[in-house]
């Protein structure tokens, strides 16, 4: 189920963000940002080298932290392996930028002077947020329950519990994290001054945010914020689902797939495949079974929609509000958008953080949200120097 609460506007092919802190540990932001006239001093063969190498490190936090990405390139294999490393220093392409310019105040909300990222202004999708981890949490009762009767396996039962830990995990993460908002002093890349900022092709403003609205960004009325490459604001999460939490929303729908697949199989077997009285459910059991049957069937068709409509938007690079709109304009066959990098989504590090709700690393993270900041500038014309930066004197007066 999606809300489209979103005003009507400008869509370009971009997104941005900001980096929210915890309210519990507020740590410097790292990130390894390529300097402006660093990346013409290297051809296309060598930066893309290079962007295999780095990594940026500023991410999208939220109240559940993200792991360590550190990991040993000894014996493991490609799968365990970063590709976290930087190629910084006065005459490399790449410098770290360890500034934290983002509030520390330890209060909740969707406001650029919160600390932690909370949607507050929407009862409803509170308390669908809540059923969510109500009713996961009533399937995983009664797999243990099913399991200590002897009805079903009890490692099957575990691995149920686990997929639903990893569910909720996933729906956390999504819920508290920053989606994309775009700050009130964010400006376009230089790249995209070039690009965009001409008669053809203009710059896009918020009419409601009056800020600088990257490509693909809407503003959300519930969340009253412009939000980077949003896909829709999804009651279920109680939040946008945008470029800093497209992730852990794909896994959320993954992990909450596999459960339902799960719960089907095991409960299917029981019923067709028990021909004695050892697996055979009590009275009470029996009633927690239909309902956690009638549950899986709804999530599974729920999700296995929702599965296809992120990955049409992924294959397409058309989110589901601009792809309603082409719709209803009957413009969807004139789309000129690109696919997005699986990179921009999950990003570069290993392999196996694929699988946890661990926020990303970007190899550029401002090509991927879609916007800077003149702070962010100004420290990398401090960093780099006058023979480094490209940037333009009217970027940082803006």
């Amino acid at each position: 189920m999606m809300r489209d609460d979103i005003e009507n506007g400008h869509a370009f092919n971009g997104g941005g963000t900001r980096r929210r802190n915890n309210g519990v540990g507020y740590g410097h932001s790292y990130s390894s940002i390529p300097t402006q006239a660093a990346q013409h001093e290297y051809d296309t063969h060598d930066i893309d080298v290079l962007k295999k190498q780095s990594a940026s490190f500023r991410t999208f936090s939220s109240p559940l932290n993200s792991l360590s990405l550190e990991a040993s390139s000894e014996g493991i294999g490609a799968f365990f392996q970063s590709t976290a490393h930087l190629t910084e220093g006065p005459n490399q392409p790449y410098y770290r930028d360890n500034f934290n310019d983002q509030p520390h105040s330890c209060t909740f909300g969707t406001g650029e002077e919160n600390g932690i990222w909370w949607n507050n202004s929407d009862q409803a999708g509170t308390i669908m947020a809540c059923m969510v981890w109500l009713l996961l949490a009533y399937t995983a009762f009664t797999f243990t329950a099913l399991a200590r009767s002897g009805g079903i396996p009890t490692f099957l039962a575990d691995f149920y519990v686990i997929l639903c830990v990893m569910a909720l995990a996933c729906h956390a993460k999504t819920t508290f994290t920053d989606p994309g908002s775009v700050p009130q002093a964010a400006v376009p890349n230089e790249r995209m001054r070039r690009e965009m900022g001409t008669p053809d092709s203009p710059l896009s403003m918020c009419s409601q945010c009056q800020t600088f609205k990257p490509p693909f960004s809407h503003h959300c009325r519930i969340c009253n914020r412009c939000v980077s490459r949003m896909d829709h604001h999804c009651p279920w999460m109680n939040n946008c689902v945008g470029v800093g939490n497209m992730k852990h929303f794909i896994l959320f729908l993954v992990y909450t797939w596999s459960c339902s697949v799960l719960s089907l199989l095991l409960l299917g077997w029981n019923y067709f495949m028990c021909s004695d009285e050892d697996c055979t459910f009590n009275v009470f059991l029996t009633q927690l079974v239909r309902l956690v049957t009638i549950l899986s069937l709804g999530a599974l068709l729920f999700t296995s929609s929702m599965i296809m409509n992120v990955t049409f938007g992924l294959m397409t690079g058309i989110g589901t509000i601009d792809r309603l709109k082409k719709k209803a304009s009957d413009t969807i066959g004139d789309a000129v958008e690109e696919p997005i990098p699986l990179k921009d989504v999950f990003g570069i590090g290993p392999y196996w953080t694929y699988l946890f709700p661990i926020d990303p690393l970007f190899d550029n993270y401002d090509q991927v949200v879609g916007f800077s900041t003149p702070q962010r500038l100004l420290r990398e014309e401090m960093e780099g120097g006058p023979l480094r930066s490209g940037i333009s004197k009217d970027m940082l007066s803006i």
